[in-house]
């Protein structure tokens, strides 16, 4: 008789078994000898925690000390262990009562086995979830809250922190690698101008009596009186570019002069050329120079009495500014006096002069500038061509034909270009393509990336000038540096407006790129001028590095109410002739910073 009792039985995992036995979960009676095969196997296996299996929803089998039920009814007691389940399995086959018996006793042995080896797991399972369950709690209480008020009001901080920060590096920078950034990129642009100049003029001066490099020897000559002219401009004392600024408009005032008398001549409607002997050039170029050191050199002298209007107009608009326009306009070049208009107002603006008064003179501007536009039939004909009106490409000489070929190289160009010397427009169909549109043969041949390097030179030199400014205590320096920097700025912009269609045909060419000697030279004298003043600005950081410390007892210079958290200027004492304590205009965009002598620390406040 064999006993139905429901108590399940311990098996071991990989046992064979028929559908009977896997219902009672009962041992099989055949094949001894695979399961001593399968006892060594479950010896050498190794034993996986059951805290770190998964838990089964079936039934589950009994693992090494680690243990799981068999049958879902069944009770920690109803589990035998696999110590016993030989007896198990020899009571379960005994008929009669004693082997009834026999199964009960050794159930309750297996129970009580089962008690005392479960309770170092659970104490294991649990130790595991409370260390977890700190190590959660810890990293929750470290990281910093995502929300609130707090929060949002840190991450506010944060950005503004950058701003300032990547302010302070625009403004102020380092004073060796300003001076360098200066130099190479006024050397850098001249070298890609006349590499420009060479390509987009060797195809239509090749029957020439100069020859095909007949233009570009020439700009190099240019060029090398120029990079002469902006070393020695470098290298001359300070006082003497201030002691030099009347002269330089008196004699810029005479050139312009002498365009109006037989010496000068005219290139397609402007008279703005002087012919003196063999040697040709536009004095407007020299005067641009010559108009941003007197304008600093006279303001620098006035002071704070910059801010009434009648030492604003006098003399740098009345009569030196309106003077120098009237007799560029009397050469019909609008657009070199929109230049000389703009470095006029950056000069007024940095001095410190009133708002109100810009917005009246620049009313009064436009106002000029578009009566001598509509007094003028070229003029109106290049404005009328930009804004596309109907009938406005009609004429003997199509007026469309050069921008249009111009936004045709700058389109046929692409990311890298159709290759240096391989432009397509310079075969006599884009005129002029060596001055006013160069930079569509450059953008043709280089494509995207060429203009882009182009651009970032020109970057890199208008912020070498803004820092030569902005750490500047001296009015002259910063006056005459901005103007210089207006100069260069405005006629940049406006040239590659022109040239990529977002203005009308003006005639301005391209600083350090487009083929003329005396713009060339011009812009490499003022270039001059601001290494000059940043040279100074490094001499000045280089004597405080290697200067000995102060004693603190006696009062050092460390210790005096000049101290600042940057390196001096040398140009600290105001012009001749301005009092001291006079207000120096717009010295810097960022709050200054002084230093306590008793506490040594800075104080944003002051």
């Amino acid at each position: 008789m064999t006993t139905s009792d429901p108590t399940p039985v311990m098996r071991r995992p990989g046992a064979a078994r028929g559908p009977e036995t896997a219902r009672r979960g009962l041992r099989p009676e055949a094949e001894p000898e695979m399961l001593e095969q399968e006892d060594g196997m479950d010896r050498r296996r190794p034993r996986v925690p059951s805290s770190s299996r998964p838990r089964a929803e079936g039934p589950e089998e009994v693992h090494g000390d680690s243990w799981t039920r068999a049958d879902p009814d069944a009770t920690i007691g109803d589990v035998a262990s696999p110590n016993a389940a030989d007896a198990a399995d020899a009571a379960a086959r005994e008929p009669g009562e004693e082997g009834e018996e026999g199964a009960e006793g050794v159930t309750e042995e297996i129970a009580a086995d089962r008690r005392r080896s479960l309770r170092p797991v659970a104490d294991a399972e649990d130790a595991v979830e409370t260390t977890a369950g700190g190590e959660a709690a810890g990293d929750a209480g470290d990281r910093p809250a995502t929300s609130g008020p707090a929060w949002r009001e840190q991450r506010r901080r944060r950005r503004r922190e950058r701003v300032l920060g990547f302010w302070r590096f625009v403004e102020v920078g380092n004073t060796h690698s300003t001076f360098w950034m200066l130099l190479g990129s006024s050397l850098a642009l001249t070298a890609v101008g006349l590499i420009m100049v060479l390509s987009s003029s060797a195809v239509e001066t090749l029957g020439s009596s100069g020859g095909a490099y007949g233009l570009f020897l020439r700009q190099a000559i240019w060029a090398g009186v120029g990079l002469v002219g902006l070393f020695a401009a470098m290298l001359a004392p300070r006082r003497w570019l201030d002691r030099l600024a009347w002269p330089a408009l008196l004699l810029a005032l005479v050139l312009l002069a002498l365009v109006l008398t037989p010496l000068g001549y005219g290139v397609n409607g402007n008279r703005n050329w002087l012919r003196l002997g063999p040697i040709t050039g536009q004095p407007a170029e020299l005067a641009k120079l010559a108009m941003a050191v007197w304008s600093g050199s006279v303001l620098a002298r006035k002071g704070d009495l910059v801010r009434h209007v009648q030492h604003a107009l006098v003399p740098v608009v009345l009569p030196g500014g309106l003077l120098v326009l009237a007799l560029v306009m009397a050469g019909k070049d609008l657009g070199t006096a929109l230049v000389f208009g703009a470095l006029i107002a950056a000069v007024l603006f940095t001095a410190g002069t009133r708002m109100r008064w810009f917005v009246i003179s620049g009313a009064l501007g436009i106002s000029a500038a578009v009566g001598l536009t509509l007094v003028s039939v070229t003029r109106m004909q290049r404005v009328q061509v930009w804004l596309g009106m109907e009938g406005a490409c009609e004429g003997v000489r199509d007026p469309c034909f050069q921008p249009m070929h111009g936004i045709y190289a700058l389109a046929s160009g692409g990311w890298w270009g159709v290759g240096l010397g391989q432009s397509r427009q310079k075969w006599n169909y884009l005129p002029e393509a060596e001055n006013d549109f160069i930079f569509t043969i450059l953008g043709e041949e280089l494509g995207l990336l060429g203009a882009l390097t182009v651009l970032a030179l020109f970057t890199m030199l208008v912020l070498g000038m803004f820092r030569v400014a902005s750490r500047s205590r001296s009015p002259f320096v910063r006056i005459t540096t901005v103007g210089i920097m207006a100069w260069i700025i405005g006629q940049t912009v406006i040239n590659l407006a022109m040239v990529t269609g977002l203005l009308p045909v003006i005639g301005i060419p391209l600083p350090f790129i487009s083929y003329g000697g005396s713009a060339l030279t011009a812009t490499l004298l003022a270039v001059g001028v601001v290494l000059n003043f940043a040279r100074e600005q490094r001499r000045e950081v280089r004597l405080e590095e290697t200067a000995p410390a102060a004693d603190p007892g006696r009062g050092g210079a460390a210790d005096g109410p000049d101290a600042r958290s940057g390196p001096r200027d040398s140009t600290v004492d105001p012009a001749p002739g301005t009092r001291r304590g006079a207000s120096r205009g717009r010295t810097s965009l960022t709050p200054r910073i002084t230093t306590d002598p008793t506490t040594r620390k800075q104080d944003p406040t002051a």
